[in-house]
């Protein structure tokens, strides 16, 4: 029996660049430099990406199928016609969960293994 909808956990784990990519697009779709500037201000820590990383990484994004080229573009004043913008299909929504539930499971882990802290309940923290 063929399995018409692939399941996102064959993708995983994902590299944190192509994580960090998805989850820019979680919100709304951008062009490449918004999504590295998207990236570049998470202030957890996660590397910044630059034009080489992105652009590979969005060339095996689109051929996978977990984002695509958007048709939405801004008003015309305020767009440049040489950008490219994208957005991500529902299967890179799936896989973007799917890869931040297996992430969870492992700081979950972690704090049972006394390798990071217990969450605070009081600080409003589950």
């Amino acid at each position: 029996m063929t399995q018409s909808t692939p399941d996102p956990r064959d993708v995983l784990p994902l590299s944190p660049a192509v994580f960090g990519i998805l989850l820019a697009l979680a919100d709304e779709d951008l062009h490449g430099y918004a999504i590295m500037q998207r990236v570049g201000a998470r202030a957890d820590g996660s590397p910044r990406i630059g034009p080489g990383t992105l652009y590979s990484a969005i060339r095996r994004l689109l051929a996978d199928g977990l984002v695509e080229e958007s048709t939405n573009r801004p008003a015309a004043e305020q767009d440049d016609e040489r950008r490219r913008y994208y957005r991500l299909t529902g299967f890179g929504r799936r896989v973007a969960g799917a890869e931040a539930a297996r992430l969870e499971g492992l700081v979950r882990h972690a704090r049972r293994s006394r390798l990071l802290p217990a969450e605070s309940v009081a600080a409003g923290h589950p």
